[in-house]
Parts: C-alpha cells; structure tokens; sequence
C-alpha cells in the first residue's frame, strides 16, 4: 500500500523542482527525502526518479504518481473538510502562521473573539515570515495563513492554495524628530535619497520590496541597520540612526524623538488570509477567516478615525498618528 507521507513527498519535489527545494518546504533533510523516495520506488517497484545533471527529474512513472498524489492529498484534505462541517462546529486544534505585524495588530482581536464565540476551538498562533507560512501551509503544517504583498509587488500564490484579501494597510515614512522634513504635510521617498536606512532583516519580504521600491526610483538605498521589530527600528530612529517605512498596522505609540510623516503616493499592502483549497468549506477555517474579515474591518475603521482626527479613537489601540 502507498505510503501518503512519501507521497506527499514526491509531490514536493514535482512542485518545487528539486530534492533539495523539497526538503527545505517539508523542513526535513534531503537525505529524509531520498530516503522516503528510496522506499516509495521500493514500494512501486519502479524508478520514479532519474538523474538530470547535478539534479534529478521525474520519470513517465514519477510523473504519473505525482499527479495521482496531489488528487490524493487533496481529498485528504477535503475529507478533513467534511468530516468536521458534518460535525456542524468549530472544533479542535488550528494551526495559524502570520507574519509580526499582523499577529499584533489583528490576532488579539481575532482570537478573542473565536474564543467567545467557538469555545471549543483550539488556534494555535505561531509568527513567522510570510514565505515561510506559504510553505508550511503547502505542506500541510498549517491551516490557515495571514501573508501580505506591496501595491507594487504581487503575492504568488501556489497552486492549490485561496486567499481571501483582509485589509490594505498604509505605511509612512518615520524619522527622527529633528530631521529637516518631519515637519512636513506629506513627503516623497525621494526626498530620503541620501538619508541612511533602517530596515527589515535581508530575505525578509519587506526588506526585498523596499530594496525593489527605491530601486524603481533611482535611489540606491544606505542601509545601515536592519531589525525584525518595528518597535526596534523606531528606537533607532530615535537615536538619530536612519529613517525607515512605517506600516500603521500594529504600530504602537511613536516614541519621543521619532516623526512619522504620510507619503504623498500614498504606500501600501495588503493582507490576506489564504488556505489550501477546499479547507473553507471546514467550520473552524471558515470561522478564523471570518473573524480576522472582522478584525480587519475593525483596523480600518480605527485607521480611518486617524486619518481624520490625529488621534486614537477612544477603546481602541496605540496607533501613531500619520
């Protein structure tokens, strides 16, 4: 009998191209996968693989169990899918990966109210980068993801994931207080062409875009320091050490000695929910997207409010204004 785990494991490597681009998205060795491709041929009695250069590719028979084990992966998951909305509720455990910001500024709304409201439902937070998320919901280590891309930057989806847009969140531009321009309406990346950087770690999908963005715009950044945490970079800038892009979601208060001016084209991304295929149709999945929908909404309403007093609404959450 077939073995789905080593399935799975042929279909990795038909979807990511190699064995070792296959075992960074399991987040297993590669001798793991050649292992588990080992037994499989064994348990097939055919060669699945075959060398290609330094790589290998799949034979006409890999080929054809790939196919097969992605059809068969996918029911999996849609039995899961019916098996709990025949249970009518949502129930037991969910696994969510959602990058810093978003764990902040929408989850504690989120999760709160799927505790009010589904008691026996088990979400299970972990923060991680976007790219990371994709892949562990790929290979089914997660149910459910919060990811985001840039106005200018698209996200890639892969195949056999949905996504469902949650909120567009506009990011300024932060200084020190001091800085000639902080006391401006609206600024212009442009303006910052010889002003150091503060930025997210390299790899990190907002250090790739911004890289991308001043690029686009003839400037080619000085990045002097680099920090996970907006709460991190804002004391830099606060120490006089750079300037860097703000995102609004899930910014605390802006400290003494920091400005935080909008953008005159006005920057933004989007956040969105996605899950593998078919897994909306599983009470708890549907309950999770529906109450980050409403913590979403929630967001822009706050936002919003900024926007047009300068000031936090009452009850709502430390968010600079800008």
């Amino acid at each position: 009998m077939l073995n789905i785990d080593r399935l799975r494991v042929l279909h990795a490597i038909s979807h990511h191209g190699s064995v070792s681009a296959a075992a960074g998205a399991l987040h297993v060795t590669t001798s793991a996968v050649s292992q588990q491709m080992a037994k499989l041929e064994r348990e097939t009695g055919q060669r699945l693989l075959t060398k290609n250069g330094r790589g290998v590719r799949l034979t006409d028979a890999g080929r054809l169990l790939s196919e097969h084990a992605g059809r068969i992966l996918a029911q999996v998951e849609l039995a899961h899918a019916d098996l709990e909305a025949q249970h009518g509720r949502a129930v037991g455990e969910l696994l969510v990966g959602a990058f810093a910001t978003a764990a902040r500024g929408l989850f504690p709304r989120a999760l709160a109210a799927l505790r009010a409201g589904h008691p026996r439902l088990e979400p299970r937070l972990r923060e991680m980068e976007p790219q990371d998320a994709l892949r562990e919901l790929d290979r089914g280590a997660l149910d459910l993801a919060v990811v985001l891309d840039w106005y200018n930057r698209p996200l890639a989806v892969p195949g056999g994931l949905s996504r469902q847009a949650l909120l567009d969140d506009v990011a300024d531009v932060a200084m020190p207080a001091d800085h000639p321009l902080a006391g401006r309406d609206r600024v212009d990346l442009e303006d910052f062409a010889d002003d150091p950087w503060v930025s997210w770690p390299p790899g990190a999908v907002c250090h790739e875009w911004l890289l991308f963005t001043l690029r686009g715009r003839g400037i080619e950044p000085r990045i002097t320091h680099t920090a996970a945490e907006h709460h991190t970079q804002l004391a830099l800038i606060a120490a006089g050490l750079g300037v860097a892009v703000a995102p609004r979601l899930g910014r605390a208060p802006v400290p003494a000695g920091v400005a935080v001016v909008p953008v005159r084209r006005t920057i933004t991304r989007r956040l969105y929910a996605v899950w593998r295929a078919g897994a909306d149709r599983r009470p708890s999945v549907a309950a999770a997207v529906g109450a980050l929908r409403a913590a979403a909404r929630s967001v822009a309403l706050d936002q919003e409010a900024i926007d047009a007093t300068g000031e936090a609404p009452v009850g709502g959450p430390p968010v600079a204004a800008g």
